[in-house]
């Protein structure tokens, strides 16, 4: 069906067909090739809806406040040792691991990716990345710490050089000429947005979550936990993007979800359990004030099996408990979003950030 648009002595002839053709030739991978980022018409409407609710949720750094948190680290009365230690390993490992997400993202998963919604949106999770990582910064220059010594914690803290190790070599066996109408290297790509959504962002950064909020509900770090708990929201969408992805991908290419396939997803999962579980040990040496070692280790199990399960995937620890009801609010993968949306609100400016108070956890 053609249509055309006669404009003084001029007529434009469009082609509907070749219109619904160019549509139809959307995909994850493999599909239509064009320079022209042309979004419409949407076939991906969860990612542009995505990429709507990311962008109203922007924040700055700068605009929370830290005065308390600088007045309490220059206390020595005011935290114990492993207190101050955790807020030294959550700098240490996100200085690093917030900066290799956002990397996979623009050079690996972008790169691969057709679709420009999906483009899009991936282009904002790199963003909200960056600001992660400006975050960290922030911290380490209002609290005065060396950021040597952050450098040299995910260099030389073997629990932090593991984890990242098992992520990025997700990553850089693609990084080279591909052939995605291969199965195995379908699978390599669909592993790697499997081991950065759901693994990494949706499970492994999920203790120290847990451990700064915790601190947060006893009035410690403020600003930290604030800024926390709006990096909590932005990884709750990140999980849910690249979840999409991940299913997306697959039903486009049922090839790839093969027997082996799956029983190689979930080893990866239990993989990146133990090492998040020696993190943990790594992050409480001794037990403190309101934090198990042991109950965050729980806390891990019954994140990842909820994770596996989003994903089509059979639970490794089935029925495992919750042991943290209060954080459930916080963190709970099925309460996160609900929870920033009706008691965070979604940031607009620093005032809004001094309304929140602990009566809102």
């Amino acid at each position: 069906m053609e249509k055309t648009y006669t404009i003084g002595n001029r007529k434009f002839v469009l082609d509907e067909a070749k219109a619904e053709a160019a549509y139809a030739a959307k995909q994850v991978i493999n599909g239509r090739e064009t320079m022209t980022f042309n979004l419409l018409p949407l076939k991906y409407q969860w990612a542009y809806d995505l990429y709507k609710t990311m962008k109203a949720n922007h924040w700055e750094p700068e605009d929370i406040p830290m005065q308390k948190d600088v007045e309490q680290w220059r206390d020595p009365q005011a935290l114990s040792d492993v207190e101050r230690w955790i807020i030294m390993m959550g700098i240490g490992y996100f200085s690093a691991a917030e900066g290799i997400v956002g990397d996979n993202i623009l050079h690996v998963v972008r790169e691969l990716v057709t679709a420009p919604e999906l483009k899009l949106v991936l282009g904002r999770h790199a963003h909200e990345e960056n600001i992660h990582a400006d975050s960290l910064l922030y911290m380490v220059s209002s609290l005065g710490i060396n950021p040597h010594e952050c450098e040299a914690m995910f260099e030389q803290i073997p629990t932090i050089v593991k984890k990242n190790e098992f992520v990025t070599r997700t990553s850089h066996d693609l990084r080279r000429d591909i052939d995605l109408t291969d199965t195995a290297t379908k699978q390599m790509l669909a592993k790697n947005m499997f081991v950065f959504g759901q693994v990494m962002e949706g499970t492994q950064f999920y203790g120290l979550f847990g451990m700064v909020l915790s601190l947060y509900r006893q009035n410690k770090f403020p600003g930290i936990g604030q800024m926390f708990r709006y990096t909590l929201r932005d990884e709750s969408n990140h999980i849910e993007l690249f979840r999409h992805l991940f299913m997306d991908l697959i039903d486009e290419n049922p090839d790839v979800w093969t027997e082996s396939f799956r029983q190689e997803l979930t080893e990866t999962m239990k993989e990146g359990v133990d090492l998040e579980k020696e993190f943990i040990a790594d992050c409480l040496p001794v037990n403190s004030v309101g934090l198990s070692k042991d109950e965050f280790c729980q806390y891990i199990d019954y994140i990842a099996d909820r994770r596996l399960e989003g994903c089509g995937l059979s639970p490794i620890h089935s029925g495992v408990a919750n042991p943290f009801p209060w954080l459930a609010e916080m963190m709970d993968i099925k309460k996160e979003q609900n929870f920033f949306e009706g008691r965070v609100t979604e940031y607009q400016k620093a005032s809004a950030l001094e309304s929140v108070d602990d009566d809102d956890l």
